[in-house]
């Protein structure tokens, strides 16, 4: 498979100055989602539609292809293993799945609070990942 660049000046131009913007706008997104509009899902669907931008913009040689499909992969399994790992910890610690006050923190508010942004970010990771590997997924799937 090798996902080919566009090869517009303009568009090359636009891209390469807008994807810095929405992936800082995505993590914008993760980092405030306990606390208004945005969150994980959303933070996550964008930084990585930055990411498949840049694939379809600038094109993608079998190495850098090769690193596309290893970076979903290890950010879907980072964000799985982050969300599932709070709500074991909430847990161990004697409360129920993502039982923020269990956490191991001594204000019940600051592990609320801790508890939700790390949620929110393994949310981000695993959207990300998961958006990338189909996009992968599909862009290989087409005759060329």
């Amino acid at each position: 498979m090798k996902v080919r660049p566009s090869s517009n000046p303009v568009t090359e131009t636009v891209s390469a100055l807008l994807i810095p913007f929405m992936q800082l706008y995505a993590l914008y997104l993760v980092a405030h989602g306990d606390l208004g509009p945005g969150g994980g899902f959303q933070g996550g669907a964008i930084f990585a539609a930055s990411l498949i931008l840049r694939a379809i913009v600038f094109g993608l040689d079998a190495e850098e292809e090769r690193r596309y499909e290893s970076l979903g992969g290890s950010l879907a399994a980072a964000g799985v293993l982050l969300y599932g790992g709070i709500g074991l910890l909430c847990m161990a610690r004697g409360g129920s799945f993502l039982e923020y006050p269990a956490l191991p923190f001594a204000d019940p508010k600051t592990a609320y609070h801790l508890g939700i942004y790390g949620i929110e970010t393994g949310v981000g990771l695993a959207v990300a990942g998961a958006m990338l590997l189909l996009f992968m997924k599909i862009a290989g799937s087409r005759d060329d």
